[in-house]
């Protein structure tokens, strides 16, 4: 290969990468159904003008016709009258538009039949071009839908799904770490809060027996000689005993701890 059609081959791809990139689909189905009307117009003048020039070979034909008519019943007229020679020049005229009416015959002819074919020509392109029409809309319709699609797709490919998902995830990580924190301090006060109250609690106990200590110490010791205040017995014991039995110390002091307890 030669380096002139090298470099021809490029110039043509680029040409036509040029032309394919710059062809927009809805512009050039407008343009395409314009030039096929514009197709139309012209085709219906050539209908019209071939049906015109028809009508003038018709009418030129009917014309020989009557002529040729009018020299044969001239010729007849001549030859009733004993003029031979009149009627062979009748004859002659006649036989010159007869000449001429079948050559306008067959122009006549050609002429009906290209009439004819521009007609179905003209009938078939008027229904091409509202079929152009119906999918025209339906084309541009489809090539805006590309466009649409063709931009929403470049915009996801612009948008890193893998980092907008580990973000998400993260965060998500970090709203389930804050409620766990949330509720391990809720559940740190709910425990101090108890145990403030069980320390009260366990410090009345400690209190009420250091004050009942302080109070034993503060009495004097009662004598080993003293008789301790006799026992209340029960009824039942009192109707079984007839007569009271003496405490013993122990007995005593036993009592004096149970009024003291009491009395606290």
């Amino acid at each position: 290969m030669g380096l002139f059609d090298r470099v021809s081959r490029v110039v043509r791809s680029n040409l036509n990468a040029v032309v394919s990139s710059a062809e927009d689909p809805e512009k050039i189905l407008e343009q395409t159904v314009e030039d096929m009307r514009e197709d139309l117009v012209q085709l219906r003048q050539a209908v019209a003008q071939s049906i015109a020039a028809q009508k003038r070979v018709e009418q030129q034909y009917n014309q020989a016709q009557t002529q040729s008519s009018e020299w044969y019943r001239r010729a007849q007229l001549a030859l009733q009258k004993g003029d031979e020679n009149l009627a062979r020049e009748a004859l002659s005229r006649k036989q010159t538009f007869t000449d001429t009416a079948n050559s306008l015959k067959s122009q006549l002819d050609q002429s009906t039949n290209q009439v004819a074919t521009l007609k179905r020509n003209m009938t078939a392109l008027e229904s091409k071009i509202a079929e152009a029409k119906t999918k025209k809309e339906m084309l541009k319709a489809r090539a805006r839908a590309a466009k649409a699609s063709e931009q929403i797709n470049k915009a996801m490919g612009r948008v890193d799904t893998s980092g907008a998902i580990g973000a998400f995830e993260r965060m998500e990580e970090k709203v389930m770490e804050m409620e766990a924190q949330s509720e391990a301090i809720a559940e740190l006060a709910g425990d101090t809060l108890d145990s403030q109250f069980a320390s009260l609690e366990a410090g009345s106990d400690v209190d009420s027996e250091l004050a009942m200590l302080k109070a034993q110490l503060a009495e004097p010791p009662a004598l080993e000689g003293t008789p301790a205040a006799p026992e209340a017995l029960p009824a039942s014991t009192t109707e079984a005993v007839d007569t009271p039995q003496q405490q013993t110390p122990v007995d005593a002091e036993l009592e004096e701890l149970r009024n003291k307890l009491d009395q606290i």
